[in-house]
């Protein structure tokens, strides 16, 4: 039997579902009519037999998600366009370097699936050569707990952690849904480790985090468009998670300026002309770097994130983001105290966060 429900599971907070007709799997009353509003429908098979063993539907939970995702890689570009025509933009000479990374992957076919690789983190060739010289360095070795990002290129991370025993910690893609979510190998079976390298399973096997989480991450592995190995200065895609992402860990007391950072890239994403004076105060360096070929220490003098800064981010960006909102309101509460926002800003059209009604 079928039943076509919002899935319940780490990805998606069961608190933000808003049901018109409640499901009581406890009672024999199969079939059951279910009617959410305005809320993607994901198929979960459901044995009759065994009322509780609900099977994680993967293809709806992956059209789903290309889906959005594809509606925020349009919305990026329109970013880009615009902040780029915009020479007073303090973020225009970063969408020049990105492009130029961008175009030269694609003339040189230096990238996999997926592709074009424009707007995201490029999944390089050579992606698992340098996975695995980032778990030769002993500050993988010695890690317990390595928070991963969810992009492509990492995927071999992850799996080299799960599979060295090691605790994973990833963040939702985009923060979209949640938070974190918490892998370990003890959850799994031999079987599945790899499967739970996927954005679809870490929503099927991890667990979900929040912020009173008491979590110490050991190593960040980050992802990266562009990167000077002379100073750590790094590039993203431009949306801003990563660096969110890390200052909320610190607000969680999970990382201080100790915690190691590294990214992987391919050599042809090396760069020299990241200004460190135009950096902003949010934007987060690497002090390791793994290419196919080399290892590279950056040493670098850049200063760590030390929280969110709040004054920065638009009241627009916090709109999109639960976890965000979730946070400001925490910390108003227990200060007292008002935080600030940024400036308002003219944000493109953004993937529907139908998930996000808080």
């Amino acid at each position: 039997m079928e039943v076509h429900v919002f899935r319940i599971s780490s990805a998606f907070p069961f608190t933000s579902i808003r049901a018109k007709h409640s499901l009581n799997l406890s009672k024999s009353n199969f079939p059951i009519s279910l009617n959410f509003s305005n809320i993607p429908k994901i198929t979960f098979k459901v044995d009759s037999q065994k009322k509780n063993d609900v099977v994680f539907d993967e293809a709806a939970y992956e059209a789903e998600r290309h889906r959005l995702d594809a509606e925020a890689r349009k919305a990026m570009a329109e970013t880009s366009e615009k902040e780029t025509q915009n020479e007073e933009d303090p973020k225009a000479w970063k969408w020049v370097i990105r492009k130029r990374v961008w175009d030269l992957m694609e003339a040189q076919n230096i990238a996999q699936f997926p592709r074009p690789v424009h707007h995201r983190i490029p999944n390089f060739i050579g992606a698992s050569l340098a996975a695995n010289k980032l778990s030769e360095l002993e500050e993988f070795k010695v890690a317990k707990c390595v928070k991963v990002n969810p992009d492509t290129p990492q995927k071999q991370v992850r799996f080299l952690t799960l599979n060295g025993g090691k605790q994973l910690l990833t963040p939702q893609p985009r923060l979209r849904t949640g938070f974190f979510s918490v892998l370990e190998s003890s959850m799994l079976s031999p079987g599945t480790i790899k499967e739970a390298c996927t954005s679809a399973g870490v929503a099927k096997y991890g667990r979900p985090i929040g912020l009173e989480e008491k979590i110490k991450v050991d190593l960040i592995v980050i992802g990266s468009v562009a990167v000077d190995p002379k100073t750590g200065a790094r590039l993203g895609k431009g949306e801003g998670f990563a660096e969110l992402e890390y200052g909320m860990l610190r607000y969680m007391g999970a990382i201080d300026d100790s915690t190691p950072i590294v990214t992987s890239v391919h050599d042809e994403q090396l760069v020299d002309d990241i200004p460190i004076d135009k950096l902003l105060i949010h934007d987060v360096p690497v002090d390791i770097i793994c290419t196919p070929t080399r290892v590279i220490f950056t040493n670098t003098s850049i200063p760590k994130p030390q929280g969110i800064y709040w004054e920065k981010l638009s009241p627009e960006k916090l709109s999109q983001i639960r976890i965000l909102r979730q946070l400001k309101s925490k910390i108003e509460q227990e200060t007292g105290q008002k935080l600030p926002t940024g400036p308002s800003e003219k944000l493109p059209p953004t993937a529907r966060r139908k998930f996000d009604r808080k």
